[in-house]
């Protein structure tokens, strides 16, 4: 172990060994010699006990007794290998102790399942323009370009051709509700009166479909109002395209949530239809954001991508 002190009775010298050897105790006249019995040495923690007696030499069976000589060297062989057990047993330990989990064969973690997002950044800001919640900025305004605040594709994902990063049509945005609904939801736009609508969607090897739309308002009161009458809060609200029952997601915790941002997270409970939906809204002081992932077939949409792109999402708005 490094930095441990070498006791004294560790240091013996070979000379002062054969001398404990030699001595010998005188024994009285007519009984026999005993064999002294050698100090037994502490064991290091964790190896194995030494066995009751050395083993029998071939050859020496039926003798009366082994000279003392031959049972200290048994003894002290047998030690020895107890203590180089004992510190090979600590020096894996430490070993093993001391490396990542995932360089140790069989302890490796399994990936969970999030996707490779490029590294993130904010975008620059017009001259003296201030972020959306610093003390400067109590409308809490996003002066940075909306389209630059879009999260990006992860890697692998193919890119969805009509929502491309840029600015969409309230037509487009509509797409995203069931058809029946879409008359009242495009009203509640024209009594909001956005400012820019931009979107972002891919798909991504497995058959997941993801849309991220961004909606800037005049104000922070616009964006909460728009919130309100779409109905969400407790529920999903108006529902969203190809979506059944949809509830609030129990494995969203506060843990997730971003200061200044209030976010709603739902999943569509079973049984669900052609596709598995996971849906959230992100109030973000002037702008409103909807992030939707899609999975066809009757296994769920992954939990963790999904709120993984959420977060991410939450931040550049943050």
């Amino acid at each position: 172990m490094p930095g441990a002190a070498v006791t004294s009775e560790a240091a013996v010298t070979p000379q002062g060994a054969e001398a404990s050897r030699a001595a010998v105790v005188p024994q009285a006249p007519g009984v026999p010699e005993a064999a002294v019995p050698p100090v037994p040495h502490p064991l290091p923690e964790g190896a194995p006990p030494l066995p009751g007696t050395p083993p029998v030499v071939a050859g020496a069976v039926g003798a009366a007794s082994a000279p003392p000589r031959r049972v200290l060297r048994a003894v002290a062989r047998w030690t020895a290998a107890a203590l180089a057990f004992g510190v090979l047993g600590t020096g894996t330990a430490f070993g093993i102790a001391s490396l990542e989990r995932t360089d140790v064969p069989g302890l490796a973690t399994e990936g969970d399942g999030r996707w490779d997002y490029p590294e993130l950044s904010l975008p620059a800001l017009p001259a003296g323009s201030p972020r959306p919640f610093s003390p400067g900025n109590p409308g809490e305004i996003h002066h940075a370009d909306l389209r630059e605040l879009l999260l990006p594709a992860p890697a692998g994902a193919k890119p969805d051709k009509k929502l491309t990063g840029g600015w969409i049509s309230t037509e487009t945005f509509l797409d995203a509700y069931r058809e029946q609904n879409r008359r009242s939801v495009a009203q509640l736009l024209k009594d909001t009166a956005p400012r820019h609508i931009a979107a972002r969607g891919w798909t991504m090897p497995d058959g997941t479909t993801s849309r991220v739309y961004l909606v800037r308002f005049n104000s922070t009161a616009f964006a909460s109002r728009m919130v309100d009458d779409l109905n969400v809060g407790s529920s999903a609200g108006t529902p969203l395209a190809r979506t059944d029952t949809t509830d609030l997601d129990p494995t969203w915790g506060s843990a997730n949530d971003i200061e200044n941002l209030s976010s709603f997270v739902f999943t569509e409970q079973a049984p669900f239809g052609a596709e598995h939906v996971r849906q959230a809204y992100t109030l973000a002081g002037d702008t409103l954001a909807l992030v939707v992932h899609e999975r066809p077939g009757k296994r769920e949409t992954a939990r963790i991508p999904f709120q993984q792109t959420l977060i991410l999402q939450n931040q550049l708005l943050a």
